[in-house]
């Protein structure tokens, strides 16, 4: 009898155990392993077409999370949920280039440690006490997704993954990114890692302005140096080279953020970078993010909002810069002007471009003395009734008080 207890336990463990390596097969499986699913683009954009006769209305995005970022003005042209701090799986690789590309020298060779070496998920294939510079490392992490690399980079600049994790927080706070942590150099799922897209699209903004990162991102196919031997390594990235003006950015899959994509394009001088978040589909990643590229250019265009700007205060400026008066002021000329706007040009929807209207506010009566550069007023630029950046309205002269010489002949000047 108690053989047959002991039989039966045996049995109940080998299953229990089989089940348990099935559920972490399943797990390494899905750990930031791109999918092999094979996309598509003529079929997706002829979908895109036939669903989006009126070309005016905005994407209706499958993915819980869309945006599109203008990169001339640094604002959100359109978005879904682009505030929520969720997971973002490999896209954080971007904050992990920018940390390293400012920290380390792209010329120095990293030995392969052990917790590099056994790092999961998607891989550059790195083994324990292999040699490759930084330099062919950043190509690893942002080509291939290298988790791997990530790791090996971390403790090649932070000394650590904690390190690391403490630099890209740092950077992150430099930034003004105030809804993003970072845990991990590589995104594998973790509590207290997360962005949001509007903070995701930032860093890639500020990524790209880096030659290097930029270089690396437009990078369809690449060969590594690993120990002397040469090795050839493909971007990850389904639109680069599939869809016109792509040019970056990065790819990302976990289980907790689903699949995400953060892609650049440019065409013409309308630059943007769109980010899709928790897709549960490659499909429907391309299919999204195709979606908010082809809507940001068949609906908007670049104006140079500074100089419609300078054009409309001008105006108002020849109808009541005389009107101002300097009380005991030794001249009644001001001179006026307004500082710059923070971005001069701006992605703006067709339709909107004749709408950018100025609300002004002014003193008109000064004391003296007035200072150079004193504010007497501000002014409110708006598009479509809704305010993107208020100005000042400065006094460009300096006006000095009148003193009792000046009274005096100013009395002889009117005596009869």
């Amino acid at each position: 009898m108690k053989k047959v207890n002991l039989a039966s336990a045996q049995k109940k463990i080998i299953i229990f155990l089989f089940t348990i390596i099935l559920i972490l097969a399943n797990t390494i499986s899905y750990a930031d392993i791109e999918d092999k699913e094979q996309i598509d683009y003529n079929e997706i954009q002829s979908e895109i077409l036939q669903t989006s006769a009126n070309t005016a209305d905005e994407p209706k995005l499958n993915a819980r999370i869309g945006l599109i970022f203008d990169r001339n003005s640094k604002t959100i042209m359109f978005e879904k949920n682009g505030g929520k701090q969720v997971p973002m799986a490999s896209t954080t690789k971007i904050m992990t280039s920018i940390v390293v590309l400012e920290n380390a020298n792209l010329s120095d060779v990293v030995t392969i440690e052990k917790k590099a070496a056994g790092t999961g998920g998607s891989r550059l294939g790195l083994k324990l006490n292999d040699k490759i510079t930084v330099h062919d490392l950043l190509y690893g992490l942002m080509l291939e997704s290298g988790n791997d690399a990530a790791v090996a980079l971390a403790i090649h600049v932070g000394g650590s993954i904690q390190g690391f994790s403490d630099l890209m927080n740092e950077k992150a706070k430099e930034m003004g990114l105030k809804n993003s942590h970072f845990v991990t150099p590589h995104g594998l799922d973790e509590e207290g890692h997360y962005t949001t897209a509007y903070e995701l699209a930032c860093m890639a903004d500020y990524a790209l302005q880096i030659p290097k990162f930029k270089e690396i991102v437009s990078t369809k196919n690449y060969n590594v140096t690993i120990n002397g031997v040469s090795r050839a390594i493909s971007n990850t990235n389904e639109l680069l080279g599939n869809l016109d003006g792509v040019y970056g950015v990065k790819t990302g899959f976990t289980n907790g953020a689903n699949r995400c994509l953060v892609t650049a394009c440019k065409r013409g001088n309308l630059d943007i970078i769109t980010v899709v978040l928790g897709a549960d589909t490659k499909k429907i990643r391309t299919t999204d993010s195709i979606k908010l590229i082809e809507y940001a250019y068949k609906n908007y265009e670049v104006i140079d909002i500074q100089s419609v700007v300078e054009k409309q205060f001008e105006s108002w400026k020849q109808l009541n810069e005389n009107r101002i008066y300097v009380n005991k002021g030794k001249t009644s000329d001001v001179t006026l002007k307004i500082n710059k706007l923070k971005y001069g040009k701006m992605a703006v929807k067709h339709d909107e471009k004749d709408s950018i209207t100025l609300s002004i506010n002014s003193l008109y009566y000064l004391e003296a003395p007035v200072e150079e550069n004193y504010v007497i007023g501000s002014i409110k630029v708006q598009l479509a009734g809704k305010t993107i950046e208020e100005l000042e309205i400065l006094v460009e002269n300096k006006i000095d008080k009148k003193e009792v010489l000046d009274y005096i002949i100013e009395f002889l000047k009117l005596a009869p």
